[in-house]
């Protein structure tokens, strides 16, 4: 599941504002300002639409390894 500094960097990198995503996941814009901010976490059902939302989008979710910390790329 994607951490919520990921989510933000997908959205971002797909140019989706918050309520786009919200839109687009069938979730509040609220719920997701507060899952990217840190102040919240959010229910894996819920963070699951909104990964393949992204994953539509073409966002690859990149794991922590040896290398570095978590991230995001685009198929593109």
């Amino acid at each position: 599941m994607p951490e919520p500094l990921q989510v933000k960097l997908a959205r971002v990198a797909l140019g989706l504002g918050v309520r786009e995503l919200a839109e687009a996941a069938s979730i509040a814009p609220s719920t997701i300002t507060r899952f990217e901010s840190g102040k919240g976490g959010m229910q894996a059902r819920t963070l699951d639409k909104i990964q393949r939302v992204l994953e539509r989008g073409g966002v690859v979710f990149i794991d922590a390894d040896h290398n570095g910390g978590v991230g995001v790329r685009l198929k593109r």
